[in-house]
């Protein structure tokens, strides 16, 4: 049975086919690194608790594997030829989460504290670079004529993925972001990864260039649905959801787009949103922190009553739809068209 946006149960039969196929080869892949690397990835993927015992961590959502494995049957391939591009993305996704996670100073990931918090910043730094290095030689490994396209477009995915991080940082220290900044940085932070996750599975497939660049593009413009809701989730999600802290993206005074569009926006609310955020840039660090949650509790309610909440919400919903368009088209299987529909579907109704 195919899955549509009325059957959740199946869309997450496909994330979890994505995770079942990528895990086993993603462990292989960790297994290479000298240790303690080897320990502190498998304690970052939640494969082991801090003291090396074994743990039932599932690594993530799996979004990026059940793409990369869907855009290989998009050409025609056996679902396991996406599979070490599939490694090679939560490769390189996880290189950067360890590094946000310091850069940011967040404490939790998925209920657990970060690795720099566990076994120091250095760690962090290392594991990350070396997850990065081992991506590449995942792919390249696949060998064959396709295999140094698929290198090229991760190569550029990563680049691009740190090219929004740089903007993200640099955005915290600015009173002004505009709102084509900021999904320009959150195509680059997210969209480019869900891009190439889109589109490699399908490369390593032997799809020619024009029909991968529609796949990137779905996968672009679904990167950026995707983040506008967990811009949402940043300042609204449940807690016990996120596993982050409530208010997470208010305590880190993120542009997300959610303020962006809030502070872009005519009235009152969006004045005293300003005037507030002035106010929060002139102070250290430390006093933003002891904030209490009602003060946090404020500056999300006059994002809410600026429209930005909503504005988010209806981004969300225009970037699904100009993936599902890019779509079009495309030479495929109706099976796997279905799905990446229902995936993308999923993504944007289904997480709110």
């Amino acid at each position: 049975m195919s899955p549509s946006n009325s059957d959740p149960a199946a869309v997450r039969a496909l994330l979890e086919r994505g995770r079942s196929l990528a895990t086993p080869a993603l462990r292989a892949a960790v297994q290479r690194l000298a240790p303690p690397m080897d320990a502190v990835a498998a304690y970052h993927f939640g494969w082991t608790d801090a003291e090396g015992r074994p743990a039932d961590g599932d690594g993530g959502k799996a979004v990026r594997p059940a793409l990369t494995v869907l855009s290989a049957e998009a050409a025609g391939a056996p679902p396991e030829t996406g599979v070490p591009g599939a490694v090679a993305v939560e490769l390189v996704h996880n290189f950067s989460l360890l590094h946000d996670d310091l850069m940011d100073g967040d404490e939790q990931r998925r209920h657990r504290d970060t690795v720099w918090k566990v076994y120091g910043p250095a760690q962090a730094i290392l594991v990350g670079d070396a997850l990065f290095a081992l991506a590449n030689e995942i792919v390249l490994e696949t060998g064959g004529e396709h295999a140094a396209r698929a290198a090229r477009r991760l190569a550029v995915a990563t680049r691009r993925l740190i090219d929004g991080q740089a903007q993200d940082i640099a955005f915290e220290q600015r009173e002004a972001v505009g709102v084509a900044e900021c999904l320009e940085m959150e195509g680059n932070k997210t969209g480019a990864l869900i891009a190439c996750a889109a589109s490699i599975g399908a490369v390593l497939g032997g799809v020619d260039d024009r029909s991968a660049d529609a796949l990137e593009a779905y996968g672009h413009h679904l990167g950026l649905a995707f983040q506008a809701v967990d811009d949402l989730l940043g300042i609204w999600g449940d807690p016990q959801s996120t596993g982050k802290q409530p208010w997470s993206d208010l305590r880190q005074r993120k542009k997300s787009l959610p303020v962006v569009a809030a502070l872009a926006a005519e009235g009152r609310a969006a004045e005293r949103l300003t005037d507030l955020l002035t106010a929060d840039a002139k102070k250290p660090p430390e006093e933003f922190q002891d904030f209490d949650e009602e003060e946090f509790a404020a500056r999300a309610a006059l994002i809410e009553e600026a429209g930005g909440r909503q504005w988010t919400a209806d981004e969300a919903r225009r970037q699904h739809d100009t993936a599902v368009g890019a779509l079009d088209g495309l030479d495929m299987p109706d099976r796997v068209r279905e799905e990446l529909v229902a995936l993308a579907d999923f993504i944007v109704v289904r997480r709110k």
